[in-house]
Parts: C-alpha cells; sequence; structure tokens
C-alpha cells in the first residue's frame, strides 16, 4: 500500500543532502589540485609584492595541510620567507620578526578558520553517515521509494539554492564574502593588508572563484542525482 504524504523522516533526508553535497564540494577544493587550478584561471591576479606562482602554491599548500592536520599553530608560525625575502614595508612595521611568514594576526585568523573548517568537516561525515543510515532504514524499513523521492527533492533543492547563490556571487560577491565572514568570525578579525601574506596568497579572486567552484559541484551533483532518480521515482 502506497504512503499518500510525505514522511517527516523523508524530509530529513532531503535536507540532508544539500549539506552533504556542500561540504563534500568544500572538502574537495582543500587539496593541491584545486590550488593549482585556481592559479592558473585565466585573468588571475599576480601578487604584487612579489611571490611568484610556484612560491604561491608551495605556500599555500602548507597552509591547506594545516586547515587538516592536527598541528597546532607553530605549523605556520615558524615558517618563514626564503632567504632574502621580508614581508613588504606596511606588514613589516606591525612585526617583531620581518622575516617571518605570517604575522600575528593572521596566525589568529589560521587558527579560527581550522577551527570553522575541522567541524565543518564533522558535520560532512555526520550526514554522510545519516544519509547512509536512512538508505539502510529505509531498505529494511520498507519506505525505500519515499527514501529515493528525498534524494530526488534534495538534489532539485540543493541546485536551487546554490544556483540563487551563484547569482549573487556574480552580481555582488562583495556583500555575500562579508557577511560569510561576519557569520563565522568574529569582526575586525578578518581584514588584512593587502601586503599581507595571507591575502598576497588568497585574493579576493581566489575566494569568489572558490564560491563559484562549490556551487558548480554541488548544484550540479545535485542535478545530476535528481535527473538519474527521475525515472525510477516516476516509475515507483
Amino acid at each position: 500500500m502506497k504512503r499518500s504524504y510525505t514522511p517527516w523522516y523523508a524530509w530529513i533526508i532531503t535536507l540532508l543532502l544539500p549539506v552533504a553535497l556542500v561540504l563534500t564540494a568544500v572538502r574537495l577544493l582543500i587539496t593541491p589540485l584545486y590550488l593549482q587550478i585556481a592559479y592558473n584561471m585565466p585573468g588571475f591576479p599576480p601578487d604584487p609584492y612579489g611571490f611568484t606562482k610556484t612560491e604561491r602554491l608551495y605556500w599555500a599548500n602548507i597552509a591547506a595541510q594545516y586547515l587538516l592536520n592536527d598541528a597546532d599553530i607553530s605549523f605556520l608560525a615558524e615558517l618563514r620567507f626564503p632567504a632574502g625575502q621580508t614581508a613588504p614595508e606596511v606588514s613589516c612595521r606591525l612585526m617583531d620578526d620581518c622575516t617571518r611568514l605570517y604575522n600575528p594576526r593572521e596566525l589568529k585568523h589560521l587558527q579560527d578558520v581550522k577551527a570553522v573548517v575541522q567541524r565543518a568537516l564533522q558535520v560532512w561525515l555526520g550526514s554522510l553517515a545519516l544519509l547512509a543510515a536512512g538508505g539502510i532504514w529505509a531498505y529494511f524499513g520498507g519506505w525505500r521509494r519515499e527514501y529515493l523521492r528525498a534524494l530526488r527533492r534534495g538534489g532539485w533543492l540543493t541546485l536551487g539554492l546554490l544556483g540563487g547563490i551563484t547569482l549573487f556571487v556574480l552580481l555582488a560577491f562583495g556583500v555575500i564574502f562579508v557577511a560569510f565572514h561576519n557569520v563565522f568570525f568574529a569582526p575586525g578579525t578578518w581584514t588584512f593588508f593587502y601586503s599581507d601574506t595571507l591575502i598576497r596568497l588568497f585574493p579576493e579572486r581566489f575566494w569568489r572563484d572558490t564560491f563559484l567552484a562549490v556551487a558548480l559541484l554541488a548544484g550540479g551533483t545535485g542535478a545530476l542525482i535528481a535527473l538519474l532518480l527521475r525515472e525510477r521515482t516516476t516509475r515507483d
């Protein structure tokens, strides 16, 4: 006998799928491959203070490793510019040692970023586990059809949400960038000089491209899931 309504637990599956897809995309972008792609995008701005692309990739990869490993901030705090290089003049005035790659404000922000990333990865693994558990429950509990329909709805929901965000990024990225940081970080802790290493490695263009890449990966996967399940859920 077919149900004439959608059970509450199926709606949970629908809402979990966008979370899982977005965070899967985020995890895929914290990789050397994505950094290679980002720095080689047409029009990506060079560092006006002298980092070569090779140097940027080297330092950026170390920063990405820090976000994923179990090390404390000393992993980055002891990094120094190559021999003969120092922080640019503006940034150097605020540092006790101008040969250090990151100043104290940058290191504090990187600690905050790591905390956010680590929590996000926990949510990601939790959402995947719940989706898998829901699938097992659906298979043995007699609501497999509702589960597949819930995934299909979740796929379209992901596409719709990220389509809207993509449009917003293209039209007013600065607004969404500021709003995003104000949600996850204390005001005043995430703004830096253009001469600071964090901005030299990760300029605003990097973050705009990253938002768009997350939207493309997660939204595209959501649409693919919805389309692949369309025939099965319609037939059922």
